[in-house]
């Protein structure tokens, strides 16, 4: 993008970031953001911090440090640049939900999207391991993992901001 994605100005907001948080807060009773550092933020929020820092940009130590701050069995994650990701889609994704589950994760024809949906605390070692590793593929954790996979056809809803003509398409389409 060459730019920091969760810095961009989105619709009537000051940042990405912002917007999420104000849309996720219509749907969940509570919404956290996870991030390196708050600092770069400027507005009021529930903000989780890494506890390890890396100069990696995964969300390996994302997971880790919001199962420990929550201390809860489950978190439903979305990355801060899929902003057209809505209600139903986190329903279907909660309702797919079983005990047997270490996660239920969104899955489209472009394949499987790992930072849409629900994550159980049973990878907290899995995801503690993967950071003392060095290896942050969120792919080979879902498929050696109990993973159940929701498909959904709704090509718009996953569009993902990595590029700046993603990025100008999204500002249209709000």
């Amino acid at each position: 993008m060459g730019a920091d994605k969760a810095l961009l100005p989105f619709s009537s907001f000051k940042t990405l970031t912002e917007f999420q948080y104000h849309r996720l807060k219509k749907i969940f009773q509570n919404v956290y953001i996870s991030c390196k550092t708050r600092d770069k933020f400027d507005f009021e929020a529930d903000f989780i911090e890494d506890s390890v820092q890396t100069d990696v940009f995964a969300p390996t130590a994302g997971f880790i440090a919001a199962f420990s701050a929550l201390q809860t069995e489950k978190i439903f994650v979305l990355s801060v640049d899929t902003p057209f990701i809505n209600a139903d889609i986190i329903k279907k994704i909660l309702e797919a939900d079983t005990e047997n589950s270490d996660a239920v994760v969104a899955k489209t024809e472009e394949g499987m999207q790992p930072l849409c949906g629900l994550y159980h605390a049973s990878l907290v070692d899995s995801f503690e391991q993967m950071q003392a590793n060095n290896n942050h593929k969120l792919g080979y954790l879902l498929k050696n993992s109990r993973t159940t996979f929701v498909f959904f056809e709704a090509h718009e809803a996953f569009l993902n901001l990595n590029h700046p003509h993603e990025y100008k398409k999204a500002l249209t389409l709000v």
